[in-house]
């Protein structure tokens, strides 16, 4: 009983340690994606991410197991206009600066996926910075519309869609 409890221990700190990354001075937690509808060609997932370190770092999605291509992307509101455009160059992300990546906001692009996100997955990304240092995330799929962790509503609920 003493060694099954170990073990269990053991897989529950596992667990807990997977939605932790560390990138140089980045810092990512809070991982998350939602479920896409058949047929969507793009999917969002979530994260955020701390800067412990001294200096700014920039941060880019660089590949993807579910997609062609991940990029960061900022929505922000012009006017009576929402408008969606990738980070060029990465996000800058200052010393002890905290970034929720969150729906209507900054999100990862998941552009061309290759399947539809499934509720109860994972789908990973792989995440750099300038010194060309890489982390691979895991972000848990959760339903689609869902809100984010935490929240009481699913805010963003609208489908992304790139703009070309």
């Amino acid at each position: 009983a003493a060694l099954l409890a170990l073990l269990s221990a053991q897989v529950f700190v596992g667990h807990a340690v997977a939605a932790d990354y560390k990138l140089g001075s980045l810092r990512i937690t809070q991982t998350w994606a939602r479920a896409t509808p058949k047929g969507a060609d793009s999917g969002a997932a979530y994260l955020t991410v701390t800067n412990t370190g001294t200096a700014a770092e920039k941060l880019s999605c660089v590949s993807s197991d579910a997609a062609a291509q991940c990029q960061i992307h900022e929505m922000s509101m012009t006017g009576n206009v929402m408008k969606m455009r990738p980070v060029e160059g990465g996000l800058e992300i200052k010393p002890g600066e905290t970034v929720t990546f969150k729906p209507g906001g900054y999100h990862v692009m998941l552009v061309d996926l290759k399947a539809p996100l499934q509720e109860g997955k994972t789908v990973a990304a792989t995440f750099k910075t300038d010194d060309g240092t890489t982390v691979q995330v895991e972000f848990p799929i959760a339903a689609i519309g869902a809100p984010a962790p935490g929240t009481q509503s699913g805010g963003g609920g609208m489908m992304m869609q790139p703009m070309k």
